[in-house]
């Protein structure tokens, strides 16, 4: 078995820990992106919070543009350095120092609106040219907390 497929099943583990709703909603924005991104890397964080897939360059975290989080009652895409990007309609959410973020309501259609993909082209345009365009991306399993909160709402 491929080191891929071997990552690819811990991740379907993972997503399998959430309701049906959550994990659909996660897997279709984690593939959707994957798809815009196919140069990125996949980084898979299976922290106490929450199960994040950053999305960069390489494997190092500090070079990811955005991620995917899943939470026991929705799904967000995280801007990993939002706070520099002008949003002049107030799309994104957050006051920290760095990180902006959209709740995906509808799961992956969410990522399709023309204002999220006018923000992710925002963020690679901010970026430069991060990754050599015909490069494909790998999916890598980063950590997995031992000590987790509950996947599904209470």
């Amino acid at each position: 078995m491929a080191a891929s497929d071997d990552a690819e099943q811990q991740l379907a583990a993972f997503l399998a820990k959430y309701s049906p709703e959550i994990a659909e909603q996660g897997r279709a924005a984690v593939d959707r992106l994957a798809v815009r991104l196919p140069w990125a890397d996949r980084l898979v964080y299976d922290n106490y919070n929450a199960l994040a897939v950053g999305f960069g360059p390489g494997e190092r975290p500090s070079d990811a543009i955005f991620s995917i989080a899943l939470f026991p009652k929705w799904v967000t895409l995280f801007f990993l350095k939002g706070a520099a990007l002008p949003d002049p309609d107030g799309l994104l959410e957050g006051k920290g120092s760095t990180v902006r973020s959209i709740r995906l309501i509808d799961g992956a259609p969410d990522l399709e609106r023309p204002d999220v993909q006018a923000m992710i082209d925002l963020a690679l345009a901010s970026e430069g040219q991060p990754a050599d365009p015909v490069r494909k991306g790998r999916l890598v399993i980063k950590s997995i907390s031992a000590k987790q909160r509950p996947r599904k709402p209470a």
